[in-house]
């Protein structure tokens, strides 16, 4: 993101932690506009062009005492702006300001839930902190500081950090050796509130603010050539094609992939909103047979999840080529994708996994990216939708993975199984909408199960298939928890599936978390 000058900015200098970005999603929650720089690039011409009203350091898997290992430039210090250090960043500050920093032995290091107790000192920073005895952290260090650099004071310790909370409030900088950004340390977000209030922010950054500056990068970046965008009706894709609609018009299209796979009147929704109700140019790829076709006797989940991604590329193609001067590919990629391939912006944090929103698409084709959402969370997406216009009924979807109803239908697939499945899918989230939980969990759906039970149904016998209603709570999908369902709600929405889906005649549900069960059946 590049900054824009009417706004505010606080730099956050990565020093390659995993939970950078979540120093920035508490930042935003507070409307304070933040970019986040890897140190190295974070150099004496970015500090001018930025201006930053204040300066975070996050934490970062290296050792001060380690030569060559991170460091911000010495200018930031001379800034005369506000700095907070976080752990790996608590731990540089010290070391550049004439402190001292040792290697973690057993007595010092903390991994983990730990608790923060005040010292005498008052500060501003801690207002709203320590109403108890002490405050839970969450820390995650194995150095610590071994004495504070001069013109500092302690203002918390912790049993394995005597300075857990150090400031020189003659040059507003701080630093704290546990990691307010995570939910471990409960009231971490009025640490930060503390801070930016010091800095003497306004909050000034909102949706409506990123959705000007968006729109304005993405005409910079497109000019006068056109956008092609898998459209899949999910949250993601349809607020990134709000959005590059708003900003380029007519030069957007968008691919609609119906692969025969998708939930109840999904199709007709999806493109008669983007079509008939926000005016979006959309081609309707009806390809069901095709992906039908080749789905017929493969039963291994792996091997589906190939076929229909090896299909999807060829078909997305296929009309992609029929538009003249595509020359850009729009992806609703978000933070999440990002930081799980790489670290964020080239910075130094370790690769966890990789991860490609459409294998490998853009260089098979040819086509540049255009990712307007690559720096928001699932809720800040939420809110951009809003603010775009999007219906409530697109923003609060449930997630819905890229091979449909396939990974919902254990062994193998049939048109009749799906059929049944889609039918009684609809039954459960009209059961889950009447009841008013909808909002409250994650995502739900039901998987038709590769067995069929015995059963009675009036006077007859039946031999008809199982089902499994599955439906779980979480923050962004890396781990999750069942619903907890009441037995009343269980036996009601059992009842009208096998009363109204020909088909079923035996319901369950799965109480399995993840992990160490994943939230889909495949």
């Amino acid at each position: 993101m590049e900054n824009t000058a009417q706004h505010e900015t606080l730099l956050i200098v990565d020093f390659g932690s995993q939970v950078t970005q979540l120093i920035a999603r508490r930042l935003r929650e507070l409307s304070v506009y933040c970019e986040i720089h890897p140190y190295q690039n974070v150099t004496e011409a970015l500090l001018e062009t930025l201006k930053p009203k204040a300066v975070i350091f996050s934490g970062g898997p290296d050792s001060v005492m380690r030569e060559g290992s991170p460091r911000p430039p010495k200018a930031i210090y001379e800034l005369g702006v506000p700095i907070l250090g976080i752990c790996y960043g608590q731990q540089v500050m010290m070391h550049d300001l004439g402190g001292k920093v040792e290697a973690g032995e057993h007595a010092t290091a903390e991994f983990g839930r730990a608790y923060v107790a005040p010292s005498d000192t008052k500060s501003e920073l801690l207002t709203g902190w320590f109403l108890g005895e002490r405050e839970q952290v969450w820390m995650s260090h194995g150095d610590h500081v071994s004495e504070i650099a001069p013109g500092f004071e302690v203002l918390g310790t912790s049993p394995g950090a005597p300075f857990a909370i150090t400031a020189d409030r003659d040059r507003g900088f701080y630093a704290v050796q546990f990691h307010p950004e995570v939910h471990h340390t409960p009231n971490g977000k009025t640490l930060y509130e503390n801070f930016v209030r010091l800095a003497g922010f306004s909050g000034d950054w909102t949706m409506e603010a990123y959705r000007e500056q968006a729109i304005q990068q993405i005409r910079d970046k497109v000019g006068d050539k056109r956008v092609i965008c898998a459209l899949s009706g999910g949250v993601d894709s349809s607020v990134a094609a709000a959005l590059i609609h708003e900003a380029v018009g007519d030069q957007l299209t968008c691919v609609f992939v119906d692969h025969g796979l998708l939930r109840l009147n999904e199709a007709q929704e999806v493109v008669g909103m983007f079509r008939d109700h926000m005016n979006l140019q959309v081609i309707h790829a009806q390809e069901q047979e095709l992906f039908l076709g080749k789905l017929e006797g493969v039963s291994d989940p792996e091997t589906k999840r190939k076929i229909i991604g090896g299909l999807f590329i060829d078909v997305f193609q296929k009309y992609a080529d029929g538009i003249e001067g595509a020359e850009f590919l729009a992806q609703g990629t978000l933070y999440p994708d990002v930081i799980e391939s790489v670290s964020f912006s080239g910075g130094p944090s370790v690769t966890i996994k990789s991860h490609h929103n459409v294998g490998g698409l853009p260089e098979k084709m040819g086509l540049k990216l255009v990712e307007p959402l690559r720096e928001l969370f699932k809720d800040e997406v939420r809110a951009l939708g809003r603010e775009l216009g999007l219906p409530d009924s697109f923003i609060g979807r449930h997630p819905f993975p890229g091979p449909g109803l396939a990974i919902r239908c254990p062994g193998e697939i049939s048109r009749e199984k799906l059929e049944i499945l889609r039918k009684a899918d609809a039954v459960y989230i009209d059961q889950i909408r009447k009841h008013g939980l909808y909002d409250e969990i994650w995502q739900a759906f039901v998987a038709i199960l590769p067995v069929r039970t015995v059963g009675v149904m009036g006077d007859g016998r039946t031999y008809d298939y199982a089902c499994a209603l599955r439906a779980v709570t979480s923050v962004d999908g890396m781990t999750a928890d069942y619903y907890p369902f009441s037995h009343d709600f269980l036996g009601e929405t059992a009842t009208r599936i096998i009363n109204e889906v020909k088909g079923i005649n035996r319901v369950t549900y799965d109480v399995t978390s993840k992990p160490p069960g994943t939230i889909e059946w495949e």
